[in-house]
């Protein structure tokens, strides 16, 4: 039995940094970087009252919208997006493959004896480990796509809550240059605090556009992303599992993964 637990053995799903969201991210700031440093004085674009009021008042409405424990999650959540470990459609259709055909040749107890092998993707894990144990395909596909359903619905409202964030941060930072224009106007008389008054005003609006435009909306769209490749991948592994626990045949199986991948990505295990 050790020869098909090495048959089962799943590839490592890609790990490491997302290259594409870091490009961008150090791209973006290191071009304004640039233009800022070209342009002399550096030191006038830091201004940490503006700054707190656009990064402090985002979190704050933001908040309102949502709670903070939904917040600190959504945050969490960009973390493991940088840091995404992803799955190619084709190679998890392959191995759902081998899963089936070795349930196909020596039964579905076969494959309590690989279930180690799959402890790298834990949705499939879960689904073989419920056949195994006798539960019947129909009951298995109900639990994994209900499984399925609310892993998408958590990473939809994490998405929303960096829309949302996107949203205000550019309000954030018009109330900064409220505030900034007249604290100015406020103190005419000084002309010492017109310059730090005018530095609050601009620079607010300047934060609020940079953290809408190259951060929170371009991460939302990247959760999405990573999102719609997760639940693709997810979506092959309940296939598998309900057909592997109707006793079909592996080729019916390959089949119906091929009807949900996309043309790019689809398999010929079998010929």
């Amino acid at each position: 039995m050790a020869d098909s637990q090495d048959h089962i053995r799943m590839a490592r799903p890609r790990s490491g940094l997302d290259l594409a969201t870091l490009i961008g991210l150090l791209g973006g700031f290191g071009l304004i970087g640039s233009a800022i440093l070209l342009g002399g004085q550096p030191a006038a674009f830091l201004n940490m009252p503006g700054f707190l009021i656009v990064l402090g008042g985002t979190f704050a409405v933001t908040s309102m919208c949502f709670s903070v424990g939904e917040v600190a999650r959504a945050f969490q959540v960009v973390m493991k997006t940088i840091a995404y470990s992803g799955r190619d459609p084709s190679e998890a259709a392959i191995q759902v493959l081998k899963v089936a055909e070795l349930a196909r040749r020596q039964g579905v107890l076969a494959l309590q004896n690989v279930t180690d092998s799959l402890a790298s993707e834990p949705f499939l894990f879960k689904g073989v480990s419920m056949v195994v144990d006798g539960t019947p395909g129909e009951e298995v596909e109900g639990i994994m796509r209900r499984d399925l359903q609310a892993t998408v619905q958590r990473h939809s409202k994490s998405a929303g809550i960096l829309r949302k964030a996107a949203e205000y941060a550019p309000a954030m930072g018009l109330i900064g240059t409220l505030i900034g224009l007249v604290q100015m106007l406020g103190s005419l008389d000084d002309p010492s605090t017109i310059g730090p008054s005018m530095a609050v005003a601009l620079l607010t609006t300047f934060y609020g556009a940079v953290l809408a435009n190259m951060v929170f909306s371009p991460l939302a769209s990247k959760l999405e992303r990573n999102s719609g490749e997760e639940a693709l991948v997810n979506s092959l592994y309940t296939m598998g599992v309900a057909s592997i626990g109707r006793q079909e045949n592996p080729r019916r199986l390959e089949m119906l993964l091929n009807s949900v991948l996309p043309p790019a990505k689809r398999i010929q295990y079998f010929d």
